[in-house]
């Protein structure tokens, strides 16, 4: 029987190309979103993956979430954390909210979603859990100290999660994609994105379904050696 994997932020960017290639790896996916009712009912209906719509920021509603995932497709078994937001500005102008926001949606949204399944994955013996850091949480970056600390954070987070349970047959590791070609990178101003590009020795932006290759082999039972491991994929920006 197909093992299944829920993706948060599927439906959209980064997570809807891990979702694709889930499905194509064989997994029964399903698919989290947060609000974009129209691009979720667009995708479900191009990619056939079900979508479940629940605000991961909060405890309750990934509980309740989780609980309908597996009533209607069945206990999770591969967990990617993709879901993530920004609120740019420098640290002098952030105001408390900004903050609060990223933190719930890019950190504690790994620990609510991990918890909501990993006593499932330690009684059957099995699991993988992959979260989705960032390049700008690795090295910081200007305007970003709220979604730095939260992707730093989701590293040490999978560190320990992976101690803790890799006795039990579960993996769990951390994809850092640095600039990646989604429709919001691409929209940024040519002058702009010329400099990113230029910074990037590949010489090119990433493209989401190479972000996807690493989280469907990591989800894999190929990857079981592997945990507590950082997957930087960002065109050698930067090597940690």
């Amino acid at each position: 029987m197909a093992r299944v994997a829920l993706v948060t932020g599927g439906t959209r960017g980064i997570g809807h190309a891990i979702s694709v290639a889930l499905r194509d790896a064989g997994f029964n996916v399903a698919a989290n979103y947060g609000g974009n009712d129209e691009a979720a009912n667009k995708f479900k209906e191009e990619t056939g993956i079900p979508v479940f719509k629940f605000d991961v920021g909060n405890f309750d509603a990934v509980s309740e979430g989780i609980k309908k995932v597996e009533s209607e497709v069945g206990p999770v078994d591969v967990m990617v954390n993709n879901a993530g937001i920004t609120r740019d500005t420098t640290l002098h102008k952030m105001k408390p909210e900004q903050w609060t926001e990223v933190i719930e949606t890019n950190l504690n949204s790994a620990f609510y979603c991990t918890r909501c399944v990993i006593e499932g994955m330690r009684s059957r013996g099995f699991g993988r859990i992959v979260t989705i850091s960032s390049i700008n949480g690795q090295k910081g970056q200007i305007g970003q100290s709220n979604y730095a600390a939260a992707k730093a954070g989701v590293i040490g987070l999978m560190k320990s999660v992976a101690q803790e349970n890799a006795g039990k047959g579960i993996t769990a590791n951390v994809v850092a994609p640095g600039y990646i070609g989604t429709d919001m990178v691409r929209a940024v101003p040519e002058n702009v994105l010329q400099k990113i590009v230029g910074q990037i020795p590949v010489g090119r932006l990433g493209e989401p379904e190479e972000i996807a290759r690493c989280v469907a082999f990591l989800a894999s039972d190929d990857s079981g050696f592997i945990t507590g491991s950082t997957l930087n994929a960002n065109g050698g920006q930067y090597m940690a």
